[in-house]
């Protein structure tokens, strides 16, 4: 079961980005702030590495969290097992094959990442291979890249695919 904090904005999400298991609130809070200003949904999968009650928020100066839409999940099984059997999700993971350039992203899809130090889980890849996309990185030298990075190429990816074909919601 999920449970939602406060939303100020109806209507469906852009997109909704998910993180699994985050560690660094830092990152947690530009993410959040990069679904403020393209009106997408953060999905928070348990356990955190920080805390996010209203204290914790105030003291990091995320002003904006209550006009933010947050669904908290309590694990990743709770996370997967809320979704609808027609829920589109994208998995993004250093070791796919197909890029986010290969993929034609919708508005409302799920893209799921892992936690910054180890990424998504094995058993999640393996449950949904097909769903893996990757970030081109061109230097061998370069492991991976920071979470709130990575998703903010991401999701200016999805937007720039979706507002070309003129549908978003």
């Amino acid at each position: 079961m999920s449970e939602s904090l406060p939303e100020a904005n109806s209507g469906i999400p852009r997109l909704n980005v998910v993180l699994i298991e985050p560690e660094i609130p830092q990152n947690t809070g530009s993410v959040g702030r990069l679904c403020m200003a393209t009106g997408s949904a953060l999905h928070l999968v348990k356990p955190l590495g920080f805390s996010i009650d209203a204290q914790a928020l105030k003291r990091a100066g995320l002003d904006y969290w209550e006009h933010l839409r947050v669904h908290v999940h309590e694990s990743s099984d709770a996370f997967f097992a809320s979704l609808t059997p027609d829920a589109r999700i994208h998995l993004i993971e250093t070791r796919a094959g197909q890029t986010l350039y290969d993929v034609s992203f919708q508005a409302g899809d799920y893209l799921i990442f892992g936690k910054e130090t180890t990424g998504l889980a094995d058993w999640i890849l393996d449950r949904h291979a097909e769903a893996l996309i990757r970030i081109p990185m061109y230097d061998a030298r370069v492991r991976s890249l920071n979470l709130s990075n990575a998703v903010s190429i991401t999701v200016y990816e999805a937007l720039r695919q979706i507002e070309r074909l003129g549908h978003l919601p």
